[in-house]
């Protein structure tokens, strides 16, 4: 297991193409999926021919950055995934965080436990200046996680997406977090996770 970091209850490690069917599952529930693609289910070509490549491809080309399957160290269960990139017209040094989760692992606390130990990786081993993070306005769980890792509300803003979305005409959600605020009150969150590094 290529293990990229781990927090009390979660590791993140590097994907495989074995993990095509842990994807392929996930992306099944409609509920996971409800508020990115309105329920639709990703294909398993599109897994197969350019996601997992992708996501292969991302560790050889930039130390630190790409997606990560997240598994579930009492049960050694698939959970879901995180990734932490830059979008490709950012810049290399402000990220964007996202996850998606089984539904079994919601409400444990997992995506903030995740998403929190990226973040903290991100501003003290990888150069980080500010982190990103962006959700369907009406996805209240998404952005209540966004709050709990620190990020604060950036702006809503209407995005041209592939498909309409129950929803969407209420535009999206920006969340940000930079190194200034993530430094001001690192000492004073006790919810910030310690990193064991691997």
């Amino acid at each position: 297991m290529d293990i990229f970091l781990q927090t009390d209850r979660l590791i993140l490690r590097r994907f495989t193409e074995s993990d095509v069917d842990n994807l392929v599952a996930l992306d099944s529930d409609p509920e996971v999926m409800r508020f990115i693609t309105g329920g639709l289910p990703t294909p398993r070509e599109e897994y197969e021919n350019d996601r997992m490549p992708r996501y292969l491809w991302y560790y050889e080309q930039f130390a630190g950055y790409g997606f990560w399957a997240a598994v579930e160290k009492s049960t050694g269960d698939f959970a879901g995934w995180f990734h932490f990139r830059p979008a490709e017209d950012a810049p290399s040094d402000e990220p964007e965080l996202g996850y998606r989760l089984r539904k079994s692992c919601w409400g444990k606390g997992y995506a903030s436990e995740g998403s929190r130990a990226l973040i903290d990786k991100g501003f003290t081993e990888l150069g980080v200046s500010r982190v990103v993070a962006y959700t369907m306005a009406v996805n209240a769980a998404s952005r209540r996680v966004m709050e709990k890792c620190g990020l604060t509300f950036v702006r809503i803003f209407v995005a041209d997406w592939p498909m309409p979305v129950e929803g969407d005409e209420h535009g999206d959600a920006e969340y940000a977090l930079s190194r200034a605020d993530w430094e001001a009150r690192r000492g004073d969150d006790p919810r910030l996770e310690r990193l064991h590094q691997v």
